[in-house]
């Protein structure tokens, strides 16, 4: 085995520990949540070395390298977790099996009408409030809900979020905390016609916490690489 497969097999491995560490505090199955490769600054080895140790969910901030990703690894799913114009709504459907960045209703709108099939999505929430960080103001989100789960074709699975930065991952806690109580609040407003079933948090610094807090999708990237920068 090459230096390079063995270094990310190890990485791979301690995340996988950790997730089930965090899975085991929550008092959660650890088959709960899915564990989403985000690839965007790594070359071509690395991600063909994640796929080979049987990694099989990516994740791209930018649509058109998830486009050329998706073509030349068709094999594994890919996730779009970055941020999408509306006028580059309609390319990324057929390459993505998830949006997690879904931010606007006219983005939305754009999406149900382009579709010509099921389009899942997650709606991103702007939950800290940072002007840099994009996202629905929760009140927002609350305010266009019916419309935006009302459009055709479009599938809302859940919800998505960035924590602000810190060294601290604690610090992340109560913004996972607000997107799980903001996801029931969501759920039972709609009496069962929507499960809502996905929550997108945390990251490399902060994903245990996530895990704790209810994530069922985390957006690793750094902890998979590191020793290979």
């Amino acid at each position: 085995m090459s230096s390079l497969l063995e270094t990310l097999k190890r990485n791979v491995a301690a995340v996988h520990e950790s997730m089930a560490e965090a899975c085991r505090v929550a008092g959660r199955s650890p088959g709960s949540v899915q564990l989403i490769a985000v690839t965007k600054y790594a070359p071509i080895e690395w991600i063909e070395g994640l796929i080979s140790l049987g990694l099989d969910q990516f994740g791209e901030n930018r649509p058109q390298q998830l486009i050329e990703r998706q073509a030349r690894w068709p094999q594994v799913q890919w996730h779009l977790i970055g941020h999408l114009q509306r006028n580059k709504a309609k390319s990324v459907l057929s390459a993505t099996v998830l949006i997690h960045s879904v931010d606007s209703l006219r983005l939305a709108e754009r999406l149900s009408e382009t579709a010509t099939g099921r389009v899942p999505i997650l709606c991103e929430v702007n939950v800290s409030g940072e002007e840099s960080k994009d996202g629905f103001p929760r009140e927002e989100l609350l305010s266009v809900w019916d419309r935006l789960t009302g459009l055709p074709g479009i599938e809302v699975r859940g919800l998505m979020t960035m924590a602000p930065f810190s060294d601290d991952p604690e610090a992340a806690r109560p913004v996972f905390t607000h997107l799980r109580e903001l996801r029931d609040v969501l759920r039972a407003r709609a009496e069962g016609r929507l499960a809502l079933p996905e929550l997108s948090m945390g990251m490399s610094g902060d994903y245990e916490v996530a895990i704790q807090e209810g994530a069922t999708l985390i957006r690793v990237g750094s902890r998979l690489f590191e020793g290979l920068e």
